[in-house]
């Protein structure tokens, strides 16, 4: 296998693929595979697109993520096809003919309209693994997602691929330089929604194509984790900085988290970092064999001590932990699988038949639970925030004498900090994509 070879490294990829997918349909029972690209949908009461989303079981073949109506069928032994709808229109932009490294390990057939690909599939639905969206039907076609199939399928994706994980250094390359742009805007004064458009500029990619929304905060702001209202208007006075955001090369992702202060010599950005220290012992973590609950276990007891030290809690860290004192300011889990989907799939899958690996007690929000091997592919993303909320409750729990409310107080215009990186499992060290990326970047 050559590593510096894209094209060769696709085509080991596609022959993974058809060797996962013999297995899955002898599973199941099937004679053919079958992943539609997915359709357009209309909004209610309305004549007007949702954005489309490319099936991650067709993309996880192709490096088509334009293509609406488009279909893959897959039978053993036989030469992957492509029904590639290219139809006749001048309302909109039409699919370019096929090209690229990937036609060459395809039988192409393009069709005009989307009900012509009733022609070119299998004769039989019933002997299918329709694998897809309710509304990616057409004639008997109608997707079924056996449990046997989507089972292995999803369990086996969590080992990525080297073309994956090319693919997603190409997409972390592009997030970086956008991550840097935002960080000099940020700098220079501009707004929330100022440093989101000069992001997608800088990554050359919109609300469209990125893998999420992005999530770009100031000064309190940083305290919702899922924040994306975006002030037009920049704050009087900038305290700082959360930006989560990726970018997406061939339908994988790139999901990256870095947090800043306004004022190098504060607080603030002693802690952030101490954070970035802690975190980047939790990357070091992600090694054949680890339990990845275990890093998030650990990730609650470190950021407790990071509490400790900057004089936010009263306990030691393991009393903080252990009375949930800590998860008031680590509500999250400490990351997710990455790849085709920003929060990718099995996360919790016990086997590749199926079955779930349940959360720790205490900790619900923790999407990954799975023992880590190599291929896999894994954010580490802690966070430290002040978020009323969940402040408010320590003190109706009786625990507000765990608190250093004076501290905390001189702390919460900063909202919080997070900060995330996309890590890769190997045979030796973990590869981090993100740290690589930046310091490529340099």
């Amino acid at each position: 296998m050559n590593a510096s070879n894209p094209a060769s490294l696709y085509a080991d990829h596609v022959n993974v693929q058809r060797s996962r997918a013999d297995e899955a349909l002898a599973r199941g029972g099937f004679d053919h595979l079958v992943a539609p690209s997915g359709t357009l949908h209309y909004q209610l009461f309305d004549d007007r697109d949702y954005p489309y989303v490319v099936n991650p079981q067709f993309k996880a073949w192709l490096p088509l993520t334009r293509n609406p109506g488009s279909w893959l069928v897959y039978t053993p032994g036989q030469k992957p096809k492509v029904i590639y709808l290219q139809p006749f229109d001048y309302w909109h932009v039409v699919p370019e003919a096929p090209s690229g490294d990937w036609v060459e390990h395809f039988d192409i057939t393009v069709i005009r309209k989307a009900e012509e690909a009733l022609q070119h599939l299998p004769k039989d639905a019933a002997r299918c693994a329709i694998l897809g969206e309710p509304q990616s039907t057409v004639g008997a076609f109608a997707p079924n997602n056996p449990p046997a199939v989507v089972n292995y399928l999803e369990y086996h994706r969590a080992y990525k691929t080297p073309y994956e994980i090319a693919m997603m250094r190409a997409a972390t390359r592009i997030g970086v330089r956008a991550h840097r742009t935002a960080e000099r805007l940020f700098r220079a004064g501009s707004s929330e929604f100022g440093i989101h458009l000069g992001y997608c500029q800088s990554a050359g990619q919109d609300a469209n194509d990125l893998p999420y929304s992005n999530i770009i905060a100031l000064n309190e702001h940083s305290a919702v984790l899922h924040y994306t209202d975006r002030d037009r208007v920049p704050p009087k006075q900038a305290h700082s900085f959360l930006i989560d955001a990726g970018a997406s090369f061939h339908g994988y992702a790139c999901d990256i988290t870095r947090s800043y202060a306004h004022d190098s010599g504060s607080e603030f950005q002693a802690m952030i970092e101490a954070t970035d220290a802690a975190q980047l012992k939790m990357c070091d973590q992600v090694r054949a064999g680890t339990d990845y609950k275990q890093i998030h276990l650990d990730a609650h007891l470190a950021l407790a001590g990071i509490l400790k030290d900057f004089g936010l809690i009263n306990v030691t860290p393991e009393i903080a932990v252990e009375t949930g004192v800590s998860s008031a300011f680590f509500p999250h889990g400490i990351g997710h699988g990455i790849g085709l989907q920003v929060h990718d799939v099995a996360g919790f899958a016990e086997s590749d038949h199926g079955g779930t690996i349940p959360k720790p007690d205490g900790h619900p929000y923790l999407r990954l639970t799975r023992v880590l091997e190599p291929g896999m592919a894994v954010t580490i993303e802690p966070g430290i925030y002040f978020i009323d909320m969940l402040l408010d409750e320590l003190k109706d729990k009786g625990f507000g004498p765990s608190v250093n409310w004076d501290r905390v107080a001189q702390f919460k215009p900063y909202g919080g900090i997070r900060i995330e990186d996309d890590v890769v499992c190997t045979e030796g060290a973990p590869a981090n994509l993100t740290r690589e990326g930046f310091a490529e970047a340099s």
